[in-house]
């Protein structure tokens, strides 16, 4: 069963082996599940899943290009902007989530995301599953099990309003701080 790859992996992949020249990820749909060595906020528990993910996005007038290998790769070593998994773990790790570029878009900046980058490097580690309409399951999983960094869909979890209000809180001390370049 898919949500049991998820759950109860056979194993777990590190920054490193996911971005070797070998990837071991597959270039398909699928849903991909997030476990942290150390957790990256007290409330939360170490070593078990905290978020799920999907490649692609199924959106009202399109579907996204994204397959499970770009997007994995891209959460180990892209930005706060293209992903949501890296903008809730930099805010929980407590780095200063800066406006970037024309002022639009919120990055950590080149230093805090590279932060970002090698904390995941030392803690994330993750799987996947391959499957056709990934959206399907992530909805599926959310509904059932406890993802407190999961957001959309996820209004029922216990840590949903704080990891919320966090991300609020750097967002708003963003937009009050001066455009990083």
């Amino acid at each position: 069963m898919a949500a049991t790859a998820l759950t109860n992996p056979t194993r777990l992949w590190t920054a490193q082996e996911v971005l070797d020249r070998s990837n071991p990820v597959p270039a398909a749909s699928g849903v991909y599940g997030w476990y942290f060595e150390q957790a990256p906020h007290p409330a939360l528990v170490a070593g078990r899943l905290l978020y799920v993910g999907i490649a692609p996005r199924y959106m009202a007038n399109r579907t996204s290009t994204q397959n499970l290998q770009n997007r994995v790769r891209y959460h180990f070593r892209g930005n706060a902007e293209g992903s949501t998994l890296r903008l809730s773990l930099g805010c929980l790790l407590g780095l200063e989530l800066r406006r970037v570029g024309s002022g639009k878009r919120l990055t950590f900046g080149q230093a805090g995301e590279a932060k970002l980058s090698q904390w995941m490097a030392d803690n994330a580690r993750v799987c996947w599953v391959e499957h056709d309409e990934p959206w399907t399951l992530e909805s599926a999983l959310i509904s059932q099990l406890d993802l407190p960094l999961n957001l959309d869909q996820n209004g029922h979890n216990a840590f949903h309003a704080q990891l919320k209000e966090i991300r609020a809180r750097a967002r708003q001390q963003a937009r009050e701080l001066p455009i990083s370049e």
